[in-house]
């Protein structure tokens, strides 16, 4: 469990890395997303049967950072929306 966590912030912290830009995540948003990003990797790279969702290895860490990537995408997105919303009114 601690070394799934581990790899949630590692990951979060590579896409947030990769994605250009300022992203306005806090550690629990990053490590959160970064989490689910490990779990898509994880689906992948079982579904294609390169291992257990589980299991780390390669195409999934890579798929899992480049999932991570579009999930702060998303979340940065929903954010700045919800900001502008609440701008307006």
């Amino acid at each position: 469990m601690i070394g799934f966590i581990v790899a949630g912030l590692v990951i979060g912290a590579l896409a947030r890395l990769v994605k250009p830009g300022k992203q306005n995540l806090g550690l629990l948003a990053t490590l959160l997303l970064g989490l689910a990003g490990s779990v898509i990797g994880g689906l992948v790279a079982n579904l294609l049967g390169t291992g257990d969702i589980f299991e780390l290895n390669i195409l999934g860490f890579i798929v899992a950072v480049v999932a991570a990537v579009a999930l702060i995408g998303t979340a940065e997105g929903l954010a700045g929306r919800n900001r502008s919303r609440s701008r307006s009114h």
